[in-house]
């Protein structure tokens, strides 16, 4: 597959470049991108949670009442669970909630990802993004030079750039991230991809190894 390569300014610059079909033109699995945006979202999670349990209460040991003939459901002391102000049965612990994906299993969420933006038309190359200096204007410029301004874009770097990131950090629908930073869920959340011609290049290396 070949793609038209945009200046900043959303204009062609009547140069082509082509997509791996290896990395941009596989059958998508879905089971995979499944799994990688679950692992994702696990990974988001605090785990930290937590309710007292019977051990966990301050409160007398004394027996309430006798073990039968009250009428009611055995208690025990004034922390037993069935009282108000008791401890909770099998309450939440802190946990983690992450967990492992194979490497190979992660590259072919990616593949996949990739490959479903690439069918859609949703893949934006574009010339080097760069700014002398932090400002949200110029960012929103770029956005409205490819009529995505009002849909949730992301924008893929061959490295960190600090003028970059600042000037997109209070657009609500607009992300940036490096190609080693890139990851399934954040391919498949946004609408549009705008990846620059060094970091596609960085993405096929990487997918490809």
């Amino acid at each position: 597959m070949e793609l038209s390569v945009y200046n900043i300014k959303g204009e062609d610059t009547g140069r082509k470049i082509s997509l791996d079909d290896s990395v941009f033109g596989i059958e998508p699995n879905d089971h995979v991108l499944y799994l990688a945006v679950r692992q994702y979202m696990a990974a988001q999670r605090q785990g930290t949670h937590k309710s007292k349990e019977r051990s966990e209460i301050s409160g007398s040991t004394r027996k309430l009442g006798r073990q039968k003939g009250g009428g009611g459901a055995r208690r025990g002391d004034i922390n037993s669970p069935v009282l108000v102000g008791g401890a909770r049965v099998f309450g939440p612990k802190p946990r983690d909630y992450d967990f492992k994906l194979n490497k190979k299993t992660n590259a072919l969420a990616r593949k996949s990802a990739l490959s479903t933006k690439a069918k859609e038309n949703k893949i934006i190359v574009v010339e080097n993004v760069n700014f002398d200096a932090p400002k949200t204007k110029d960012f929103v410029s770029i956005l409205n030079g490819f009529k995505i301004a009002d849909k949730k874009s992301l924008l893929v770097l061959s490295e960190s750039n600090k003028n970059v990131y600042l000037s997109a950090r209070n657009i609500q629908n607009a992300d940036v991230i490096t190609s080693s930073e890139l990851n399934t869920y954040k391919i498949m959340s946004a609408a549009n991809l705008l990846i620059t011609e060094d970091a596609l290049a960085n993405i096929e290396k990487i997918l490809k190894a």
